[in-house]
Order: C-alpha cells, then structure tokens, then sequence
C-alpha cells in the first residue's frame, strides 16, 4: 500500500465486529500496513509466461483396482426406492437451522 494511504482501521473493525482499544488499533492498522506492503512486492514480481495453477505439487487421482464405475441406477428407480422425492431428487430432513 503507498505510504500516502492509510487503512480506515474503524471501519475495518467495525466490519469485523471488534472493539479496540486505540493501542489496539495503531498495533493493527500497522500490521495490516506490513502485510499489504509484502503484497505490493508480490505484485512487483514478474509472472508472465509462468501458468496460473491450483496446488503448488502435481495433483492427480489415485485410483484402486476395482475403483471403477458401475452400473447406476436411472432416476425413477431412485424415486421409487426413496421415502420422498421431488423434481428427480430424493428428499431428505433439513439438518441444519
């Protein structure tokens, strides 16, 4: 973040629904200030030609023997097999609130 700019630490407390003292907020503001400096740098740092990816190691299934598919049963023997069902969907209890 350039050194003119500064975080709005009320605001950002407020968001995060904390209350801080204001030792609390300059220690904040600053460690916040810190860690979107080490941002800056990483956005200094040249990527072209290097492929975006997901996991920094190669990731990839690892399947048994017999881990293959079977055969699936349609959706209307779904249907007739589940206690409730509706649009092509088994209907199950709500467990959560």
């Amino acid at each position: 973040m350039p050194k003119d700019q500064s975080i709005d630490i009320n605001y950002v407390a407020d968001l995060a629904r904390l209350k801080l003292s204001d030792e609390e907020k300059e220690t904040m503001s600053n460690q916040l200030n810190d860690i979107l400096g080490h941002f800056e740098q990483l956005n200094a740092v040249d990527v072209s030609g290097i492929e975006p990816m997901a996991h920094a190691l190669k990731v990839h299934n690892v399947w048994r023997e017999g881990d293959e598919a079977g055969p699936v049963f349609s959706p209307s023997v779904v249907n007739q097999l589940a206690p409730e069902s509706r649009d092509n969907q088994v209907v199950v209890p709500k467990v959560v609130e």
